[in-house]
């Protein structure tokens, strides 16, 4: 899970937690949860992550690198 923490860090960049968890549909709290490692990501949640930023499951779960 860490590596998603830290890509996910990343793919955000200078947005705030509050503005990416309204403009993707997740509750603010299970994003900073995910950033800080405290929960597992659900299949739901990571796919809407992965359409928000147009990038592959794999990727963003450590499974492959670019």
């Amino acid at each position: 899970m860490q590596i998603f923490a830290v890509r996910l860090k990343e793919l955000i960049g200078d947005k705030s937690v509050s503005r990416f968890s309204k403009e993707v549909g997740i509750p603010q709290q299970t994003i900073s949860r995910y950033l800080l490692c405290q929960r597992e990501i659900t299949v739901t949640n990571l796919c809407k992550i992965a359409d928000y930023f147009g990038e592959e499951i794999d990727f963003l779960l450590g499974r492959k690198d670019y």
